[in-house]
């Protein structure tokens, strides 16, 4: 009898099985994505899910978000500034009625005691369109305008950079404010509460990075920077930087964010987006849109690129006029923001200068041949009103023996034609890498 039982489940366990093994839905296609673009779908799937029915600036969805969002933080161990479900301001809207929204704000200090209370401020804004009723045959519908990608992607990069920060704590210099904007289609006003009545020391914050729409970067990925030259160098230099992906350094605002504020208030900085999109602003807007894989490889640029903003240099809004008061020359524009590039040998393609005279006449070192040395050296050097080469330096570099040949090669340099800016000849600052790469079938080779 045991032996005739014992079968009868042995015969019945596969077909219970056969669902589990056979799953079509979205879960099965899941089972390979990374603790990231899991947490990303997650963040995603509810701040664009029905239930909070557009985040509108003031409603009870705006509300159900910045909770969840304080939830986010606390669960990644990030300090709350304000209290929990707090935060909150009034907006005058255009019915007369008072608009209540909130913003959601976290703080990672900085370990150096000098620097701790310089802060560096990363935001991406609650709200989107919200919904609306309309009437068909009679029937009253409801249109819902869920933001996925704007900006519930946004704020999902927020979540996952502070996730990595906090566990990063340890390297940052600086402190980081981690804002969650309220209200900021009304206006930016969840920023410009931000910078005028709750956050107290607004002389200390130093920079702030705009997270807004990053969920299509298979169309782009891009920075804009206001062409402030301090900012914008701190771009180039990471983009020279080995990366998973790098932005287009773009001069044309994609979209009107809440940096805007920030920039009023002459503080330098940057935003990441991955550009317009046909369903902005529109209820085809949803999670499905989104392009997870590569949020996650913006997602690790964007922490170097704050790490390296939290620990370099202080930008300035105005380098030329400090630069001025401070008795120092006029600093060089760079090649991105002048309205005229350089041009050497007839072409203003940086690449020209690489292969007619940076792989002509560059050298392999013996010594770094026989060691096996290789790598790639960051130069920046300025083109003068003249069109000289100056002020070559490495930037990043590989080994002794290469940097030292990447400056010899890059000084010796030709005369380029000058750049131009607003009708005049400036000093040009340009960054470029240097190749140096063994080849099994030479005795050295230089990749161009």
């Amino acid at each position: 009898m045991k032996r005739f039982l014992i079968l009868i489940l042995a015969l019945a366990l596969p077909a219970l099985s056969v669902p589990a093994q056979y799953r079509t839905d979205a879960v099965f296609d899941e089972l390979n994505d990374s603790e990231t673009v899991r947490s990303f779908k997650e963040h995603v799937g509810f701040l664009a899910s029905a239930s909070l029915e557009g985040r509108k600036a003031g409603s009870e969805g705006e509300d159900m978000a910045a909770d969840y969002v304080e939830d986010i933080l606390s669960r990644y161990g990030v300090q709350l500034v304000s209290p929990k479900g707090g935060g909150h301001f009034g907006l005058a809207a255009e019915s007369g009625d008072t608009l209540t929204s909130r913003n959601v704000i976290g703080l990672i200090p900085g370990y150096d005691k000098a620097l701790k209370d310089k802060y560096i401020v990363i935001g991406a804004n609650l709200d989107a369109p919200g919904c609306d009723t309309y009437t068909v045959d009679g029937e009253e519908r409801t249109r819902i305008y869920y933001g996925a990608n704007g900006n519930a992607s946004g704020v999902a990069m927020l979540l996952e950079l502070a996730r990595i920060l906090q566990t990063n704590r340890i390297q940052l210099r600086r402190s980081i404010v981690l804002v969650a904007f309220g209200a900021s289609g009304e206006t930016f006003a969840g920023a410009w509460y931000f910078l005028n009545r709750s956050f107290t020391d607004i002389s200390g914050v130093e920079a702030m990075v705009d997270l807004n729409m990053l969920g299509t970067g298979a169309d782009g990925f891009y920075a804009y920077t206001s062409s402030n030259p301090d900012m914008t160098a701190i771009v180039e230099s990471m983009n020279g930087q080995l990366q998973p992906i790098v932005p287009a350094l773009t001069t044309e605002e994609p979209y009107p964010t809440d940096c805007r504020a920030f920039y009023a208030q002459e503080i330098p900085s940057v935003l990441f987006t991955t550009g317009r999109y046909p369903e902005h602003g529109t209820e085809k807007d949803t999670p499905d849109i989104l392009d997870y894989d590569t949020m996650e490889r913006e997602l690790e640029y964007i922490f170097s690129f704050c790490v390296s903003l939290v620990n370099g240099a202080a930008p300035s809004f105005r380098p030329d006029r400090d630069r001025r008061q401070a008795g120092l020359p006029e600093a060089a524009i760079s090649y991105y923001d002048v309205d005229v590039r350089p041009s050497f040998l007839g072409s203003r393609d940086p690449k020209q200068f690489m292969d007619k005279w940076v792989y002509q006449y560059v050298k392999y070192p013996q010594e770094a041949v026989d060691q096996g040395i290789s790598g790639r050296v960051m130069v920046s050097f300025i083109i003068d009103e003249t069109g000289a080469v100056t002020d070559v330096k490495v930037t990043r570099g590989a080994d002794p023996l290469l940097d030292a040949e990447a400056v010899r090669v890059v000084a010796a340099s030709p005369k380029w034609k000058p750049g131009r800016h607003r009708g005049k000849k400036v000093k040009t600052a340009v960054t470029i890498p240097v190749e140096f790469r063994l080849t099994k079938n030479m005795t050295f080779g230089i990749k161009k």
